[in-house]
C-alpha cells in the first residue's frame, strides 16, 4: 500500500465508514425520495461504493404526501449495512428553476447546512442538474443511470402508479403504501374464506385471524386437565383480547412488507372490541385504542349462511346479534364498509368490485414543486 492509500484509509477510519482507500473522501446525494425506490437506492449504493463518506441530503418541500421522517426511517433501513453512509433531513421550499442562480443558491445553502463542514468532492446523480449541483460544491459530478436502464423507475412513475411499480418499492415503503381490506363478521360467516379467496385473487398475501389460534390453543391446555372440555369450557379475560390485537397488527404490518399492493386481513382491534364485548359485557379502552383505519371494511352477513360447529365455535345463536354489532360499530368509523350477502359466488364479486375500485382511485399524493416549462425536469 502506498503512503497516499494509507492516508486515505485512514481518514475512511475517521469518517466512520468505508470502502478501504476508497476513490473519494466524502460523496454527497440529494434528492427528495418521493418516495424512495429501487433507483435511488442504486445510486446511494453507488456512491457507498466509491466513497469513505457519503451524506444523502433529503430535501422535499412541505407540501409533499409523505412526511420526511418516514423516508429517512426507510433509507436508514434499507442502507443499515453501509454505516458510512448517513442520512440527513432538511425541508427545502424554495422554488424550483434550474435557471436562476439565486434559486440555485437557496437550495445549495440548504444542502451545506445539512451536510456540515466537511468538504464533498464527489456528487453522486442521476439527473442533469447533477453537473451544476457538483460544479458549487467543487466536486466531481458522478452520474448514475442516467438513462434509467438498469433500474427502469422514478419518483414521478411511482407516485402515478404505486401498484404498476410495486417491485422497484423497498418493504417499509410498500408497507406504507399498502392497501388493507379486513373482511369482519360473526362465526361462521365465510370470513376466512373470503380472505383467502381474495387473496388468491390479487396473488397477494392475507392474515388469518389470530384469535382461532389463541381459542385452540387456549382449549388444548384446559384439556390438558379437563379432557372433556369443550369450548364453551374456554374462560377469556381482557389479557387475552389485547394479546389477540397484539400479535394480529404485528402479523398484519410484517405481511404488508412483503405483500401486494392490497393486503387482506381477517378481522382487526375494531373486530376484536365486538369479540370482547360479546365474552365479557364492554369492550376495554386498550382495544378501542388499538383500532386503526384501514382501507375498506368488507362485513360478512349472517343469513344465508349455514353455522358450521368446528369444535373451535360457540356462537351460533348470537350470529344475527354480532351481524348487527358490526353493523353499528363501522357506521361511524370513517372507512367504507361493503356488506357482502347472498352465495359465496356473489359476495366474491361484489368483495373483487370493491377492491378494484380501491386500486383504482390510486393514491392521492401531492405533487412536489417542480421547475418551469422548458426548464430540465428533474
Amino acid at each position: 500500500m502506498t503512503s497516499q492509500e494509507a492516508v486515505r484509509g485512514e481518514q475512511a477510519a475517521d469518517l466512520g465508514a468505508g470502502p478501504v482507500a476508497p476513490e473519494f473522501r466524502h460523496g454527497m446525494v440529494v434528492g427528495k425520495f418521493y418516495p424512495p425506490h429501487a433507483g435511488h437506492h442504486a445510486l446511494i449504493a453507488a456512491a457507498a461504493a466509491r466513497c469513505a463518506a457519503v451524506t444523502v441530503v433529503v430535501a422535499p418541500s412541505r407540501r409533499e404526501s409523505i412526511p420526511l421522517a418516514l423516508r429517512l426511517d426507510w433509507l436508514r433501513e434499507v442502507h443499515a449495512e453501509t454505516p458510512w453512509v448517513r442520512f440527513v433531513g432538511r425541508y427545502d421550499d424554495h422554488p424550483v428553476d434550474y435557471a436562476d442562480p439565486a434559486i440555485w443558491d437557496a437550495h445549495c445553502a440548504v444542502f451545506r447546512e445539512a451536510v456540515g463542514e466537511t468538504p464533498v468532492d464527489a456528487v453522486f446523480s442521476s439527473e442533469a442538474y447533477g453537473v451544476e449541483l457538483a460544479r458549487r460544491f467543487d466536486a466531481v459530478p458522478v452520474a448514475v443511470d442516467p438513462d434509467r436502464r438498469t433500474v427502469p423507475v422514478s419518483g414521478t412513475a411511482v407516485r402515478a402508479d404505486p401498484a404498476g411499480h410495486w417491485r422497484w418499492l423497498a418493504p417499509p415503503v410498500r408497507a406504507w403504501f399498502v392497501k388493507r381490506v379486513v373482511v369482519v363478521g360473526a362465526e361462521s360467516t365465510g370470513t376466512t374464506t373470503m380472505a383467502g379467496a381474495l387473496a388468491a385473487h390479487y396473488r397477494t398475501k392475507w392474515v388469518p385471524e389470530y384469535g382461532r389460534e389463541l381459542t385452540a390453543r387456549k382449549l388444548a391446555r384446559l384439556r390438558e386437565r379437563q379432557p372433556a372440555a369443550t369450548v364453551f369450557d374456554v374462560v377469556w379475560d381482557s389479557g387475552d383480547f389485547r394479546e389477540v390485537v397484539r400479535e394480529q397488527r404485528a402479523a398484519e404490518d410484517a405481511a404488508a412488507r412483503v405483500c401486494g399492493p392490497l393486503l387482506i386481513c381477517d378481522t382487526d382491534a375494531r373486530a376484536t372490541a365486538v369479540w370482547e364485548e360479546r365474552y365479557l359485557g364492554a369492550a376495554s379502552p386498550a382495544v378501542r385504542a388499538a383500532a386503526r383505519r384501514p382501507a375498506l371494511y368488507l362485513l360478512t352477513d349472517d343469513r344465508g349462511v349455514p353455522f358450521t360447529d368446528d369444535g373451535l365455535r360457540d356462537g351460533a345463536h348470537l350470529r344475527a346479534w354480532m351481524t348487527d354489532r358490526f353493523r353499528v360499530e363501522l357506521a361511524d368509523c370513517g372507512v367504507p364498509v361493503v356488506e357482502l350477502t347472498g352465495p359465496h359466488e356473489e359476495r366474491l364479486a361484489r368483495a373483487v368490485a370493491a377492491c378494484d375500485a380501491l386500486l383504482a382511485a390510486g393514491w392521492p399524493l401531492a405533487d412536489p414543486l417542480a421547475p418551469p416549462i422548458g426548464n430540465p425536469a428533474s
